[in-house]
């Protein structure tokens, strides 16, 4: 079966440095590490960060823990298609099919991790996770009708945010008062504490949300012109 490859669209920040680090990482990359092994290894990372924002219950070190596994995250996540680019191995169906699928996966652990930590009420997590989840959907769509990858919201890509991720985790891990941090709030006529995380969380949801909406009413507007009413 035969697959047009939609054209990836990457403009991140760090988008030149890491396709440079990425391609130096896969050529020295040992010869029974396939893209499978990479992917494993992403999951992996996933685990990882949820367990350790699991263990903030316990000790707020975990934190570092939930950070070592963004990093492990990024090297399977972000070497798997690299590798099979290196080597000449892309298996164009089977290769989209599992990454995204295991993006999914992945993301989910994630945020329902970092939900489970006293950081982080879990239906803001979750939340995140929805706005998310319908972005990729988005993309996916797109991939599909306009043959366009899309990687990219306003200079920001999966490294960018997961750097972002490591950074708030060092702040909290190192910074008492900012992690001990609350404001009341009535919420539905409950009375809700949110701490330093929640606020974050909140904001970047308020965030993902307007890029979503206006994604959406912009690629509305594109498939309105292309497919225009023939009535």
């Amino acid at each position: 079966m035969e697959i047009k490859q939609a054209t990836r669209i990457q403009t991140s920040i760090l988008n030149a440095a890491e396709k440079k680090v990425l391609v130096w990482l896969a050529e020295r990359q040992p010869r029974w590490v396939t893209s499978d092994t990479l992917t494993l290894v992403g999951f992996l990372g996933a685990v990882t960060i949820a367990a350790g924002y699991v263990l903030t219950n316990i000790n707020f070190n975990f934190l570092w823990l939930a950070s070592l596994g963004l990093l492990i995250n990024w090297y399977g996540d972000s070497l798997d298609g690299t590798l099979a680019r290196v080597r000449g191995h892309q298996r164009p169906l089977y290769g989209y099919y599992l990454d995204h699928t295991m993006d999914g996966i992945n993301e989910s652990i994630m945020c329902i991790g970092a939900g489970l930590s006293p950081l982080m009420h879990l239906p803001l997590a979750l939340g995140i996770l929805v706005v998310y989840q319908l972005m990729t959907v988005n993309v996916s769509i797109n991939a599909h009708l306009r043959k366009e990858f899309k990687l990219t919201y306003a200079k920001l890509g999966p490294t960018e945010f997961r750097l972002i991720v490591v950074i708030v985790n060092t702040v909290l891990a190192l910074v008492r008062p900012l992690r001990e941090f609350t404001i009341e709030c009535t919420i539905q006529g409950a009375q809700v504490s949110l701490g330093a995380l929640d606020i974050a969380a909140a904001a970047i949801l308020a965030i993902l949300l307007v890029i979503y909406v206006v994604t959406v009413i912009g690629d509305t507007r594109y498939y309105g012109k292309a497919d225009p009413k023939n009535w």
